[in-house]
């Protein structure tokens, strides 16, 4: 037999083989074929894998979507993953915010309040910057990278075996299906007396009993063989949720660290600015800044709104109190202000003016003097000094 002959006579049983599983899984499903149920057990295992492959997929897309929430960015990383290239390194938000804020003070002035605050918010929004993308590698490394590894690796193998039961199991009941059709046959003919012809078909008849026989023997083996190596694969899973298990306190540990830094920073920052006056530092007009959570560790002290080089910081309190006695106190200017009118008097950051109260003026101004120089100035601007 040369190799051509080979070819041809196994492409041809190949061909047979899947016309009649094509014919058998029909006829199941219009419900004109028994079906072989596979054991409960192994069931249980079938739908358990193919849950945790649903919920692992969610899972770890999510989490992409999390870690990166642009798309074209995560379109980018995939492409240079699948070529087996590392994707460039490239600017992160926090790290693209901190840039700005530290370009713009620059450009305002180191010296000045505002220039000065922006410099110190944009180092601050650099190393967040830096943790967040501590926090990517990470994840990707010890919750992504075993997520997709399950995905694309065992998951993949159990649904090529789940693939050769399922193709087992149809070769047994077409299998099955032949010998009752042969059996059948053979008792109509073996009915049948009358002609030597009858005789004949009835021993060709119980050869074919014989030979479906023999082949439903061989493939129920090869079914039970195949559902034993499947049982044996989805038992696994028990030892994947364990697995995935060790990498989801890795994740949550990478996230505890991320968060932490990002407080720490934060509140480092806080107390860096703490020599501005509260009531300006809030939002409309709010008398304090907003207090932080009293679950976290550390929280602000007072130390944070001390006084810094002997300059006492303004309260609220302090500027109502002068806006209600009569004498003068000293103030050093936080900002640069250009008066409105010839009532109010401009401002230099930093210079240090003597201000007082005057009966019916706003609340939110003072009067200032500068050498021979009078004018309102707003109390925002101030800090009065002891």
């Amino acid at each position: 037999m040369n190799i051509m002959d080979f070819n041809v006579k196994k492409l041809a049983a190949d061909a047979g083989t899947f016309l009649s599983r094509a014919v058998q899984f029909t006829e199941e499903k219009l419900g004109q074929a028994e079906k072989t149920e596979l054991d409960a057990h192994l069931e249980n295992l079938l739908s358990k894998a193919e849950c945790t492959k649903i919920w692992t997929e969610k899972i770890m897309k999510q989490t992409e979507v999390l870690l990166q929430p642009n798309p074209n960015a995560r379109i980018e990383e995939f492409v240079y993953e699948k070529l087996d290239r590392k994707a460039p390194s490239r600017i992160n938000n926090p790290e693209l915010l901190g840039q700005y804020m530290i370009d713009a003070g620059t450009e305002f002035g180191p010296g000045t309040a505002y220039g000065n605050a922006l410099i110190k918010c944009g180092e601050t929004q650099k190393r967040i910057g830096t943790a967040d993308r501590e926090l990517i590698q990470t994840s990707a490394l010890n919750f992504l990278t075993p997520l997709r590894n399950f995905i694309e690796g065992d998951y993949k193998t159990i649904a090529k075996e789940r693939k050769l039961l399922q193709n087992k199991r149809l070769d047994l009941d077409a299998a099955k299906t032949r010998l009752k059709k042969a059996k059948a046959a053979e008792t109509r003919n073996s009915q049948l007396n009358s002609a030597r012809l009858e005789g004949d078909n009835i021993m060709i008849w119980a050869e074919e009993v014989t030979k479906s026989e023999q082949e439903l023997r061989i493939t129920q083996s090869e079914f039970d063989r195949q559902a034993e190596i499947t049982r044996l694969l989805l038992e696994g899973i028990s030892s994947t949720h364990a697995h995935h298990l060790r990498c989801l306190n890795d994740f949550v540990e990478a996230q505890m660290t991320y968060y932490a830094q990002c407080y720490q920073y934060m509140l480092d920052l806080q107390k860096q600015l703490g020599s501005f006056p509260s009531n300006y530092l809030s939002n409309n007009n709010q008398t304090s800044l907003t207090p932080v959570p009293s679950v976290l560790p550390n929280a602000i002290g007072s130390s944070a709104m001390a006084s810094t080089s002997g300059v006492a910081i303004t309260s609220p309190s302090n500027l109502s109190d002068l806006t209600e006695c009569s004498g003068s106190r000293k103030a050093r200017v936080l900002y640069d202000y250009d008066a409105a009118n010839s009532t109010e008097l401009s401002l230099l950051a930093d210079e240090v003016i003597t201000v007082f109260s005057v009966v019916g003026m706003d609340s939110d101004w003072l009067m200032g003097e500068r050498g021979n120089q009078k004018g309102k100035v707003p109390i925002t601007y101030l800090e009065l000094l002891n």
